[in-house]
Parts: C-alpha cells; sequence; structure tokens
C-alpha cells in the first residue's frame, strides 16, 4: 500500500480520530488528566455490552471446536497479538487443559513480545506461514486480533484459515473493518477515538482483552470447567495455586482444611475430583468414573449421583 493510500485509510478509521473531550489533555494536572483518562476507559465495558450476541456466537463456536478436538488460535499484530499471547498463556493453569488447546500467535514471533518487530505485521504472508507452523486444521477456531482492522498479516491468516475451511472469528474496534469481512463472526466494540490519539493500546487494547477474556472464560465454563463459579480444573503447580485448590474445595464442599488436604491428596491436587469425592462420599475410583462419564461436569456428576441414592430408598 502507498503512503498515501494508508493515510486515506488511517484518515476513516475511528481509533485513530482525534478525540474532542481530550484536547487539552497536555495543560491538565496530573489528577485531571487521570479523570479524564477514567472518564474514556468507562466506555469500553458499554461497547462490549452492545457486541455480547456475537460474543456469544463466537464462543458456541469455539466450544463445539473444543469438543471436536479442536483448537483456539489467536493472531495478531504489536499490542493486540500480546493480549492473544496473554489470553492463551493463562488458559493451562486456569482450567487445567493442554498448553496446545489455546494458542497466541503474534507477528514477528516471540522477539516481538518484548520489542516491536518493525514491518512484520504489513506482511499477509507472514500470518498465513505462522498457521502453516502451527498445522492448521478444519478443526480449529482462528480469531484474528486488530484494532484497526486492517493488518495485513491478520488479513492473511484469516483468508488462509478461510480458505482451509476453519472458523474465523474478527476482532476489531472499528465498524465494517477489511478483517469483518473475512470472517465468519465480527465482534467489532467501538469505544471510539483514543484519549491519546492513535494510541491503541488504550481504550481499544482494554476492550480487546475483555473480549479475549469473555471467550476462552465462557467457553471453559461451556465444557465443564467450572463448578458454580469455583475454577476446579485449576492445575495446583506452586504454592499460590496449592492454596487455591485447598481454598476452592473448602469452599465448594464446606468441608475443613484438613479434610479438603487429605482429598487432595488423594486425587494428586484435582480439585474437581476432590470436590466429587467429598461431596458424594465415593471414593475415588468411583468418583472419577461417574465424572468422567459425565464429561467432567461436576454438577451434573453429583446430581446423578443423588438422583441414584434417592431412587434406592
Amino acid at each position: 500500500m502507498t503512503n498515501d493510500a494508508l493515510l486515506h485509510a488511517l484518515s476513516q478509521l475511528t481509533s485513530e480520530a482525534r478525540n474532542p473531550d481530550t484536547m487539552d489533555i497536555d495543560l491538565l494536572p496530573t489528577l485531571d488528566l487521570l479523570t479524564r483518562l477514567n472518564q474514556q476507559d468507562k466506555q469500553v465495558p458499554l461497547a462490549i455490552e452492545r457486541k455480547l450476541p456475537h460474543i456469544a456466537q463466537a464462543v458456541d463456536i469455539i466450544t463445539h471446536a473444543f469438543q471436536q478436538g479442536g483448537r483456539l488460535i489467536y493472531i495478531g499484530a504489536g499490542t493486540s497479538g500480546r493480549l492473544g499471547v496473554l489470553d492463551a498463556s493463562e488458559c493451562p493453569p486456569t482450567f487445567g487443559v493442554d498448553d496446545n488447546m489455546v494458542i497466541g500467535l503474534i507477528a514477528g514471533g516471540h522477539p516481538a513480545m518484548f520489542k516491536a518487530q518493525e514491518g512484520a505485521e504489513d506482511n499477509p504472508n507472514l500470518g498465513e506461514a505462522d498457521l502453516k507452523q502451527v498445522q492448521l486444521t478444519t478443526k480449529d477456531v482462528v480469531v484474528g486480533i486488530a484494532a484497526s482492522g486492517r493488518t495485513p498479516y491478520v488479513i492473511g491468516a484469516l483468508k488462509y484459515a478461510s480458505a482451509l475451511g476453519a472458523k474465523t472469528i474478527a476482532v476489531s474496534c472499528n465498524p465494517n473493518a477489511p478483517i469483518a469481512t473475512l470472517s465468519d463472526v465480527a465482534i467489532s466494540p467501538e469505544v471510539g477515538p483514543e484519549a491519546l490519539t492513535g494510541s491503541t493500546r488504550l481504550k481499544s487494547g482494554t476492550a480487546q482483552k475483555l473480549v479475549l477474556n469473555m471467550l476462552t472464560t465462557a467457553s471453559m465454563i461451556r465444557l465443564g470447567k467450572s463448578y458454580q463459579n469455583l475454577m476446579v480444573d485449576v492445575k495446583a503447580t506452586n504454592e499460590k495455586l496449592i492454596a487455591r485448590a485447598k481454598r476452592i474445595v473448602m469452599q465448594a464442599t464446606d468441608c475443613t482444611q484438613e479434610a479438603a488436604i487429605d482429598a487432595l491428596k488423594q486425587t494428586e491436587y484435582d480439585a474437581k475430583l476432590a470436590i466429587m469425592m467429598l461431596l458424594t462420599q465415593l471414593p475415588l475410583e468411583q468418583a472419577k468414573t461417574l465424572l468422567n462419564a459425565q464429561s467432567g461436569f461436576l454438577r451434573q456428576a453429583i446430581a446423578l449421583h443423588h438422583e441414584d441414592q434417592n431412587s434406592r430408598i
């Protein structure tokens, strides 16, 4: 794209416009400056609320893919790419899933997480190449993330994914974004011009992070990764998470710390299975068999056990 064409394209983007409410931010005292930034940030959740039906569609697509053995693959450049990598990296410890179930790809690769890789986002072929590198299949879902909605790297990735037959989702912060037309579902919260013109790590970045959090959290809940509002598939891989697992078991069963520790030791710190044992009083193997028969949905497994017990009375 020529410089003139790029300037014209940027001039059409809401995220690149000047914000009339922050024209004087360079003159404000610190507290007033922060107040103005905060006022802008308050617009983000309201913009996302207007897109909840689209987010729900995306969650259903992702959940179905997971159930079929597919993966969720985030792909983006700069801040957008980093947010995808961040959300992907937090899924294994939070939900006890395999490292490859949610993948984050960023233009420029690993170095781009820490330092901008100039020019990487401008090559659509790199987006396609990165998806080929992770062996994209038709079972997978590709989420292209770009605040502008026009990043060539993301466009190349979405075109390749669609041609292959994978489901695609676009997350941007501009109406009528090019990536929206390339995707099965488009999520485009319009947060308006940034407080600092063009700095899309601000409202746009916040909006994208909230959307990505929703996509993975809701999908994992739909897979049975929670009991009530407790993340019962947490991996107890460090002291903090071991303590959290104990607390989760105690909160779910109203048991003592000693009982929670005993159950967790029996289950090798599988909080969900420990809760199942404590609430049903079943031995380890029977609790595991019943839980597996319900595909890990703890509520269903407990309810089925209680129905069986009541039918015997």
